[in-house]
């Protein structure tokens, strides 16, 4: 990790934070940065829209591609505050970011935030589809796990929003 992806994920940070601070709330952030500027940043906006595909890597993409112009992000990096889901690692392959950099994986955090059985989506992902994407976890990992609910929380089922 440089420090650049250390200034680029405090952004997703930030817009993580914008959400509030409430862990229930999945306050996930991400960025995504193109020749060294930001050309999008994006929160998860599933419930306000409502759309079961506002995470906020999803949004971030979509606002890189209308800002752009492009259909595809090439050297493009997505920050994420957190390990992007399978859809979410998906859409870049697709919109060929070149790089993902996440902040906290499924093991910093209570597992409500991941699927209920666990699949290594990425390693899936970058074996079935392509092998010029670079993913690298845990930049800023401690503040980033900070914005969710830790693995040991004791949550009622209600509390537990993908269980």
């Amino acid at each position: 990790m440089t420090n650049d992806d250390e200034r680029w994920m405090r952004e997703a940070i930030a817009i993580a934070r914008s959400k509030g601070s409430d862990p229930a709330s999945s306050p996930l952030g991400s960025v995504i940065v193109l020749d060294g500027r930001m050309i999008s940043g994006e929160r998860n906006q599933t419930k306000e829209l409502p759309d079961a595909t506002a995470h906020a890597e999803m949004m971030a993409i979509r606002r890189a591609c209308e800002g752009t112009g492009e259909l595809e992000l090439r050297g493009a990096t997505l920050y994420s505050t957190l390990q992007p889901c399978g859809m979410c690692t998906m859409a870049s392959i697709w919109s060929k970011v070149g790089r993902v950099v996440y902040g906290a994986g499924r093991d910093d955090v209570h597992e409500m935030y991941f699927e209920a059985q666990h699949v290594d989506t990425l390693a899936f992902i970058t074996d079935a589809y392509r092998d010029d994407i670079v993913i690298e976890g845990g930049c800023l990992r401690d503040e980033c796990a900070a914005l969710y609910y830790p693995p040991d929380a004791d949550l009622s089922e209600e509390e537990q929003a993908n269980l």
